[in-house]
């Protein structure tokens, strides 16, 4: 059985799919552009894979595929404390911190000026090995001709729990100073396989699920796969909170990157364009 779990956001499991115009287009139904996911020998061609199946389980290993129907977003906005009725709603991408990018902004402002901000990080599993053997059984499966090299191939994939782990664990850490020295809140968004393997491997004690506190600063939300109607859906499985001190605490690290509040809402007001509006 193939380990492509979705291509292109397709998912494989469903009979008789037809690759071909995913493949030619290579496009990314999340992202709403072109796969930015490509071979490392040859940029031109995107590798497509959103989810794979590992040891009995459908594990995304691509961020963007977090962005399904903007559900993770809509599951900030009651982060926004200063959001008002009439405020518009924006999702920014890419904004640079002392302590590192932050993959998306989620923002309310009035007439393009910032009212409030929630930052959210997505984090998906890292694969060792590669991927591409299974991807091209998948095409000749589907009757795509490949190089029979490539399917003939014994190289394989495995995941990178502990090193995706504790990477993320040490950005939020040191962001989580400058989001709780403004009065904000810093959002981890993970799949539950990722956050199941951090609370075995980290100290989570301090944090109970399901009782999320909206004064802390940080907050994890994890998503499952719905397999509802025959198809793969993300659906919201646990919310835990801490502030700053608290994933620290997991890591027994410390720093402090504050950050200004006026020099964030300064990087952000050039983004509130018509592109970056959220649309619910």
């Amino acid at each position: 059985m193939n380990k492509i779990v979705e291509f292109f956001g397709i998912d494989c499991r469903s009979p008789n799919i037809d690759l071909q115009q995913s493949l030619k287009a290579q496009q990314c139904p999340y992202r709403c552009g072109k796969c930015i996911k490509t071979r490392k020998s040859k940029a031109s061609i995107a590798i497509g894979t959103c989810t794979v199946s590992y040891q009995d389980s459908a594990v995304i290993i691509c961020p963007f595929r977090l962005l399904e129907k903007n559900q993770i977003f809509i599951d900030c906005l009651h982060l926004l404390t200063l959001h008002e009725p009439g405020n518009e709603i924006y999702r920014v991408p890419e904004v640079k911190l002392a302590g590192g990018n932050v993959d998306y902004f989620l923002v309310s402002a009035r007439d393009r000026k910032v009212v409030d901000f929630v930052g959210i990080e997505l984090q998906t599993l890292d694969t060792t090995g590669t991927l591409w053997p299974e991807r091209q059984r998948l095409l000749d499966a589907n009757g795509v001709a490949v190089a029979r090299k490539d399917i003939r191939s014994k190289s394989t994939f495995g995941m990178n729990w502990k090193m995706t782990a504790k990477t993320i664990l040490v950005q939020m850490h040191h962001k989580a100073r400058t989001f709780e020295a403004m009065n904000k809140h810093l959002v981890l968004v993970v799949q539950q396989p990722l956050l199941e393997y951090m609370k075995q491997e980290f100290d989570f004690c301090h944090m109970a699920e399901g009782k999320a506190v909206l004064g802390d600063a940080v907050h994890i939300h994890s998503y499952k796969f719905d397999d509802a109607e025959s198809t793969l859906r993300l659906k919201m499985q646990s919310r835990l909170s801490t502030d700053a001190s608290g994933i620290g605490k997991c890591l027994g690290l410390s720093a402090n990157p504050n950050m200004d509040l006026k020099a964030i809402v300064a990087r952000l007001e050039p983004k509130l364009t018509d592109g970056n509006r959220l649309l619910l």
